[in-house]
């Protein structure tokens, strides 16, 4: 198996404006080929999103989860560009991951919150959660505002 090294990583970063867990896992996929890992990027759709990146985003959902018996409430909006992908179980399904990542990890802000380790699978970030979404869809992806109210805090 090759060996992956960090600055591999961070140039496959630099060029595409993708994860680091992604641009990690592509190089491992293509055995540290940066070629064959920036067509398997492709292929997974991450640059069309990162293409995507500066459209407006106008639609979307916001998203409330309550754990502990209502002791912790979260709220996240998660917007898109269009309302027909803000419909869809797949918008709906990471808006509410989001909104478990932040009832759990407590981001201070959407920055920190998009560079946590997503809880469910610790291979990926935040980011990668919201950047494979935005690849299967086609559209810019964002995080608009966030909040998380504990009893006792």
């Amino acid at each position: 198996m090759t060996s992956i090294t960090l600055a591999q990583i961070k140039k496959l970063r630099s060029q595409t404006g993708i994860g680091i867990m992604t641009c990690r896992r592509a190089l491992e996929n293509t055995g540290g080929d940066e070629e064959k890992a920036k067509k398997w990027l492709r292929e997974k759709g991450w640059e069309r999103a990162v293409e995507r990146a500066g459209q407006p985003v106008h639609h979307g959902l916001i998203e409330a989860y309550s754990h502990a018996d209502g002791r912790i409430v979260s709220v996240v909006e998660l917007l898109c560009e269009t309302d027909f992908v803000a419909r869809t179980e797949d918008f709906h399904h990471v808006a509410h991951e989001l909104a478990l990542q932040v009832a759990a990890m407590k981001p201070k802000d959407k920055g920190g919150l998009l560079k946590q380790i997503y809880i469910r699978d610790t291979t990926k970030t935040v980011q990668d959660l919201i950047s494979e979404l935005a690849g299967k869809t086609g559209e810019n992806m964002q995080i608009g505002r966030l909040a998380r109210f504990e009893i006792g805090e």
